[in-house]
């Protein structure tokens, strides 16, 4: 039940595992209203949907031409520390060279402490600094140098994988009003009665209805978790901003840039460029907002009619459903949950949900109702963990220029969990045995990144280390230089290549 991102990524996970196109597979239906579109905002994902979107059988060429595609390979943070236009450093995507061997940040600090950390142990953040693409023109589809994932147009995406879906895959599409949910007499969904189409049965019922949440939530009453007493951004306000030119160099990350009550991200497609101010109203007034965008924008472009660009205003509520999956029916998207955009963690908790369900669809009922209840405790966890890693980006500033980020260091706001990793991380370096869920997103190459970058520093260790290991960490560092002056002569800006790929 809906469109958008969700639904047809789900439909397109569902469909391809289970052969929806043969006559023995899996019947996959989407229905999708007339009249309601898409919120179309995200454009951010993360390295997993190159993955989905090659198990799925989409050609990355046509995606790219399709969906006014970019490649992104990091994000970068700026005045997150410090407040100063001189202050950032970068998120990339490359794990950090090493880091399973050698103690990195103590090698970093020995070695390399002229340098940023992502620039130290990674020759991905200076390819982002450099505005280059991950890989040339000649390299195979999904294939990289660096690693990569992409911004793309929402609405664009939407529209493609429903084509994909129809025509490649078997899913059978509705695009009606659904106008009532008819429960069994166990509880459970038997079927939706649409407006025009009448009514659709189905064993298994996929909630991406958005924040709508029309069967998790107005028919089942799943429980909400609220978590903006952590995470106190509840609105965004985004706009679509024309390049100055044509040719106008394309960036290689995610820019988010801090502000006085939350943050800009700055996003380039081939077409245009994507802006938001991601803020906590309580903080901060719509009309103020307005205001620092316009600003921003001015800063960063010379010909754009600022007055005709049209902003939209977006509400949400961070938290996430408790029960995600009630009985044989199951929430996905913004329908299970939301936090913020920070990190662009949306797509890709979509892309975990749809595998879950694909690869433990259930085959009768009490099947269903062990895989619920397992999901339901591993969604949590994830969910979790996302607000733990979202919250260590406020909490780690030395910020102290607005009530906004005097309020994000109260202790009171950081959950136990993260208070716990940072007192371990005062004698170590994060590991994986910090991170006991699978499929996480954010594990420890993700949380060096931001500590590391954020400027927190580990206290001295009392003995001795077999990771301290000085020819290791040398070799290593060799190795990043030598990569980073290969991808320098080697690879073409962005837009070089999505001009070369366009013109295919």
């Amino acid at each position: 039940m809906g469109g958008g991102t969700a639904g047809w990524l789900t439909a397109a996970r569902l469909a391809f595992d289970h052969r929806a196109d043969q006559n023995d597979g899996l019947s996959v239906t989407l229905i999708e209203s007339p009249d309601v579109g898409p919120i179309g905002v995200g454009e951010g994902s993360w390295p997993t949907l190159r993955m989905t979107l090659r198990e799925i059988g989409v050609s990355e060429m046509e995606f790219i031409r399709c969906c006014d595609v970019s490649f992104k390979q990091a994000s970068k943070f700026v005045a997150w520390r410090t407040g100063q236009s001189d202050d950032y450093y970068y998120h990339p995507f490359t794990p950090p060279e090493g880091a399973l061997a050698l103690d990195l940040n103590r090698a970093w600090l020995k070695h390399q402490a002229d340098k940023p950390f992502a620039f130290a142990v990674s020759a991905q953040a200076q390819l982002c600094e450099s505005g280059l693409a991950p890989k040339q023109i000649q390299t195979p589809e999904y294939a990289a140098f660096s690693n990569y994932g992409y911004h793309l147009d929402a609405g664009k995406f939407g529209q493609f994988l429903q084509r994909h879906c129809v025509e490649k895959l078997g899913v059978k599409y509705i695009q009606d009003h659904i106008v009532q949910v008819n429960p069994g007499a166990d509880g459970a969904i038997e079927s939706l009665t649409c407006r025009a189409s009448g009514e659709v049965e189905a064993d298994l019922f996929v909630d991406c209805s958005g924040g709508a949440g029309l069967l998790i939530d107005k028919h089942f009453n799943a429980p909400f978790i609220d978590r903006s007493e952590v995470l106190f951004n509840n609105r965004a306000m985004a706009v679509q901003v024309p390049y100055d030119t044509p040719d106008q160099d394309i960036q290689s990350s995610t820019l988010s840039t801090a502000q006085s009550a939350g943050w800009i991200w700055d996003i380039g497609l081939q077409s245009r460029r994507g802006l938001g101010y991601v803020y906590s109203d309580a903080h901060i007034s719509k009309e103020e907002v307005w205001e620092t965008l316009k600003t921003y924008i001015k800063q960063s472009t010379k010909q754009v009619d600022i007055e005709a660009l049209k902003p939209r205003d977006l509400s949400f509520r961070p938290g996430y459903r408790s029960t995600p999956w009630v009985k044989n029916c199951v929430a996905v998207g913004m329908s299970a949950g939301f936090i913020e955009p920070l990190e662009a963690s949306a797509i890709a908790m979509v892309e975990i949900c749809s595998k879950t369900i694909s690869n433990e669809l259930p085959a009768s009922k009490r099947a269903m109702e062990i895989v619920a209840e397992r999901f339901n405790t591993r969604f949590v966890q994830r969910w979790e963990s996302i607000i733990d890693f979202l919250k260590l980006h406020y909490y780690l500033s030395e910020r102290e220029d607005s009530a906004y980020w005097r309020d994000n260091k109260r202790a009171s706001s950081v959950p136990d969990s993260l208070k716990d990793l940072l007192e371990l991380w005062r004698h170590q370096i994060p590991s994986t045995a910090d991170f006991q869920h699978i499929l996480e997103l954010f594990g420890p190459p993700s949380y060096q990144y931001v500590l590391y970058g954020m400027g927190y520093k580990p206290e001295e260790r009392i003995t001795a280390s077999r990771r301290d290991n000085d020819e290791l960490a040398l070799r290593n560092f060799q190795q990043i230089e030598t990569t980073l002056q290969k991808g320098l002569r080697g690879l073409p800006s962005n837009r070089a290549l999505l001009k070369a790929i366009v013109s295919q």
